[in-house]
């Protein structure tokens, strides 16, 4: 049984030029949500499936944002549709565990801050 590129692997999208702007921020957002839930190893296909969706409504708000920052004034319309796909995104990402992680502010002790320091020179 034939299969389709993205089932084997070949591509996220194909036959569509990857050396684009939004091909490429698609492909480094859906890694790293990708990286987030362990890497794609470890994500079945319905959790890679969502983070696809949240890649494409993450690189899309990100170009809504870029347009609503140049313009003189936005929309209504504009404002409404900007609402709709964050809180989709919202909902895709909390689908595949959305969390907030605590970050570790603990100072290193003096001979671990001196060992990393030797070796950063």
């Amino acid at each position: 049984m034939a299969r389709s590129r993205i089932t084997n692997g070949r591509g996220l999208l194909p036959n569509v030029d990857g050396r684009t702007f939004w091909v490429r921020r698609f492909r480094d957002v859906n890694a790293l949500h990708l990286a987030d839930l362990g890497g794609q190893d470890n994500c079945s296909v319905a959790e890679q499936s969502i983070i696809r969706r949240a890649a494409t409504l993450t690189v899309e708000l990100e170009r809504m944002e870029t347009r609503l920052a140049q313009a003189s004034e936005v929309p209504d319309s504009a404002l409404h549709t900007y609402q709709q796909c964050s809180n989709s995104l919202r909902r895709l990402l909390e689908a595949v565990g959305l969390q907030r992680r605590a970050r570790d502010v603990t100072p290193p002790n003096l001979q671990t801050y001196l060992r990393n320091k030797e070796a950063a020179e």
